[in-house]
């Protein structure tokens, strides 16, 4: 599944609505992809730091427990839960609980998404 990252609108959203609408009206298959818009372009930005850039990239590679991927990237453990959390919020990274034999649960984090696009347009 790809996901697209970008700057929208209201009308946008419906815009596509309408357009995947016609496509099932029709009979044609709908395309399978996400599209994660954001209105104002300053919460688009909170989603391309460089640290969580970077931290999906690392997830997409190789999924893992937070404490894993933590180590990984050379980070604290709580800044990239915190990471995580607003990664999985925007819906970048799935997170699963898991049972670790012998130790309780542990909380898997993979990429949502084979492939995500970012647009961003300012106007």
């Amino acid at each position: 599944m790809k996901t697209v990252i970008k700057t929208g609108s209201v009308e946008g959203f419906f815009k596509r609505g309408r357009a995947i609408a016609r496509l099932a009206d029709h009979g044609k298959p709908i395309p399978a992809e996400r599209i994660i818009a954001y209105e104002n372009p300053e919460d688009l930005a909170r989603i391309l730091t460089t640290a969580k850039i970077t931290l999906f990239r690392a997830i997409r590679e190789r999924p893992g427990s937070i404490t894993d991927i933590a180590a990984r990237v050379k980070r604290d453990r709580s800044a990239v839960k915190r990471d995580i959390d607003y990664l999985a919020e925007a819906g970048l990274v799935q997170v699963e609980e898991k049972l670790h034999p012998g130790h309780g649960r542990l909380k898997e984090v993979r990429a949502a998404a084979d492939r995500v696009t970012l647009e961003a347009v300012f106007g």
